[in-house]
């Protein structure tokens, strides 16, 4: 996924410091959104926290209300959630500047992925939130509730309450992301969606533990939660199947190229030291269905027979970032050689 400057046409690789600097820039446009937003929002602090404090408060017994059991509770609470508000609405933004501060390390044809994933990363955190207020909340609230001894009033306070439901909804919508961690480790290279669809119960079973942790003590919450991440993990691996023929149409592509015919033609048949590599690679990936990888690795010898490097260097760091363990151990050594004078 990442590429030499000199292989991808782009702007010369920056030193470490300089991508240092560009992150404490980002950084820093995050902090100065978010102060704008919670300097608009903090006027509004207690309309805020009503809206937020409505599914608890339809649900409690007529006659009682929610209380503040701390002296600065009544200011500090809105205040806290008002900046939480500004956070969670800058949502966007700071997806943004995360996906530009890589941006720079991928090919041009992954770039233009940038964009659809800030958009569909926004839009799954925030329907996770929004399935958390308006499905969730009234199912916990309403058993909550109900269950509470006799003689026992139940008059929440309103820190504790806030504490409650921000966790909720930062669970909610960070677990809605699962269809984009699920595209982006098949679009890397990590798994294949067969892959992921053979551990299905696995999944299943890590996402009912997940919502253990992340919710509350109670059983309604954590199914509502583990049962959304189960179906956006299916949807995850649907999509992501569309990247698998993407990648297996370049790959035939290439190999259709005159290019990669004529260098076919030209390459030498003496078996050497790396050759020796690649056919014990060969054997270990068909065993195991990868041969994308081996392909590039062949290719690769057929290009520095040839003497073209260029094209060479660029398919043996795709390796480095893609390739099983053995893989990259190959290319290491292939660029080494390539690098010795």
């Amino acid at each position: 996924m990442t590429a030499n400057s000199a292989e991808t046409g782009d702007a010369p690789e920056q030193p470490l410091i300089a991508h240092l600097l560009e992150l404490r820039d980002r950084l820093l446009r995050v902090v100065l959104f978010v102060a704008v937003i919670f300097i608009g929002l903090f006027p509004f602090a207690n309309e805020i926290y009503i809206l937020v404090a409505e599914p608890l408060m339809s649900q409690l017994p007529e006659g009682t209300s929610m209380i503040a059991t701390e002296v600065a509770s009544p200011f500090l609470t809105p205040f806290k959630l008002s900046l939480l508000a500004a956070v969670f609405f800058a949502i966007p933004f700071i997806l943004y500047q995360f996906w530009a501060f890589i941006a720079p390390a991928l090919y041009k044809n992954e770039r233009s992925l940038v964009f659809p994933l800030v958009v569909s990363s926004a839009f799954l955190f925030y329907l996770g939130v929004t399935f958390a207020y308006f499905v969730v909340f009234p199912l916990i609230f309403a058993f909550l509730t109900s269950v509470a001894p006799e003689g026992v009033a139940v008059m929440t306070d309103i820190s504790h309450y806030l504490d409650f439901v921000i966790t909720l909804f930062f669970a909610f919508g960070f677990a809605f992301e699962v269809p984009i961690a699920t595209i982006l480790v098949v679009w890397m290279g990590v798994v294949t969606p067969d892959e992921l669809l053979s551990k299905r119960p696995y999944i299943i079973v890590g996402a009912f533990v997940i919502g253990m942790f992340l919710t509350p003590p109670d059983v309604i919450s954590q199914t509502l939660l583990a049962f959304p991440m189960w179906i956006l993990f299916e949807i995850g691996v649907f999509f992501s199947r569309s990247f698998v023929r993407d990648r297996e149409d370049d790959e035939v592509a290439e190999m259709d190229s005159p290019g990669y015919k004529e260098a076919q033609a030209g390459a030498g048949s003496e078996p050497d030291e790396m050759s020796r590599e690649l056919s014990s690679i060969e054997a270990e990936e068909k065993a195991a269905g990868e041969v994308m990888m081996y392909g590039k690795l062949k290719l690769v010898k057929v290009y520095r027979d040839v003497g073209d490097l260029a094209s060479a260097r660029k398919l043996l760091y795709e390796i480095l970032e893609n390739g099983t363990a053995d893989q990259r151990n190959v290319a290491k050594n292939i660029l080494d050689q390539l690098d010795t004078p």
